[in-house]
């Protein structure tokens, strides 16, 4: 049979079944509104948090750096793509999260495959919360570990798999924020589960890195927790800090294991310096203004009295991630498309990103909105519902 023809059918049914994924062009920069196929939408599906991807300050330091730097690293970390601006930029992230040491990754999906299957093989046990992001799920599934997914933020149910376990090794890997539902891990809890349990917990901060903790060094610093209760500390550079990349921080021993055997750290090209030295920028952009976080959380909190007041269905989130569910697809995408021809974006999720009968739409706000934009949300969210 001919690949064509093999391959259309299954087209064909995510069409029949509103799950066919669509991409839109966007035709401007990054914010809170923006030009999509030739139209202009207030933009409440970004994940730019802080408003910082089209920063002035941020882009003016991208371009100078590759003015002076090129836009390509030329070759990987352990070749010669290790530039000054990546080494700057991992000490700058070891300060911020108060660790030891930091690397860099090109994503988060990069990341987190390098700890999970770097630090665990056969002979081990890796625990996962049911709705962690799928970069953690296939990590585990890759490394061979022995792999089980606890119920979501079930602290008995992981307690009684870890009982079970006879795993040399035990690592449990959550979200600090999920990035589907928007509420948070119970990370106090999970730290002392994996004492009592001789585990070790990792935490992707993807979505809490920027947004909250002193100075938004994210979320294991918001609840309280250091470097001995998680060791392993992974975010995202493309959400809050507007920018692109990853990181993982902690010991000394950890990043040197992750530099030697990380197989997507050692065989993938370097990020460029233009981008590290953009970051770098835009971390003191977070420090000094403050105002992004406090105003972001006052949106949040004036979008579900909003909300509330109207009767709609949120989904428990106290983050930038507002789900409102809906349940069918079809519908998903029936509501997504009544709002763009409102003129406001709002993406529909659907299986297989969230489970049968739970798709929804994924509000996600921004600080770069502006009461009024927030305003015409629930405007047009009102006229739904009615």
């Amino acid at each position: 049979m001919r690949l064509d023809d093999s391959l259309k059918p299954a087209l064909q049914q995510r069409r029949d079944a509103s799950l066919y994924r669509r991409r839109l062009t966007v035709e401007s920069p990054p914010g809170a509104e923006v030009v999509a196929d030739g139209k202009r939408y207030v933009n409440f599906c970004s994940n730019d948090y802080l408003g910082l991807a089209n920063h002035p300050d941020v882009a003016a330091a991208f371009a100078t750096a590759a003015q002076r730097y090129g836009v390509g690293s030329g070759a990987s970390h352990l070749v010669c793509g290790h530039h000054r601006e990546h080494h700057e930029l991992e000490q700058a992230l070891a300060e911020c999260t108060g660790r030891p040491r930091a690397l860099l990754f090109s994503t988060g999906y990069m990341a987190n495959l390098a700890v999970i299957t770097s630090l665990l093989s056969k002979a081990d046990a890796v625990f996962q919360d049911k709705l962690n992001h799928a970069s953690l799920l296939d990590a585990g599934l890759l490394s061979g570990a022995r792999f089980q997914r606890f119920l979501h933020n079930d602290i008995d149910n992981l307690t009684r798999k870890l009982k079970r376990s006879a795993g040399e090794r035990k690592l449990i890997a959550t979200d600090a924020v999920f990035s589907m539902d928007g509420d948070g891990a119970r990370l106090a809890e999970l730290a002392a589960c994996a004492r009592q349990h001789h585990a070790w917990l990792m935490v992707d901060d993807a979505h809490g890195f920027g947004c909250v903790g002193p100075n938004g060094s994210g979320s294991v610093a918001a609840a309280g927790l250091n470097q001995d209760d998680v060791p392993i500390y992974m975010a995202t550079l493309g959400k809050a800090i507007g920018t692109a990349g990853a990181f993982v921080a902690g010991s000394e021993a950890l990043i040197e294991t992750l530099i030697q055997c990380g197989r997507t750290y050692i065989y993938t090209t370097a990020l460029p310096p233009a981008i590290a030295a953009a970051t770098r920028v835009s971390l003191q952009v977070l420090q000094r203004e403050a105002w992004r976080s406090e105003h972001l959380q006052r949106l949040i909190a004036a979008f579900k009295r909003g909300a509330e007041d109207m009767g709609l269905a949120l989904m428990p989130s106290t983050s930038a991630i507002q789900p409102l569910l809906v349940g069918s697809a079809s519908k998903a995408m029936e509501l997504s498309a009544a709002l763009m021809r409102a003129g406001v974006l709002v993406t529909a999720i659907r299986p297989p990103t969230v489970a049968r009968g739970q798709s929804r739409l994924r509000i996600t706000l921004s600080a770069a909105h502006s009461e009024q934009q927030l305003d015409r949300l629930l405007n047009a969210l009102a006229n739904l519902s009615r």
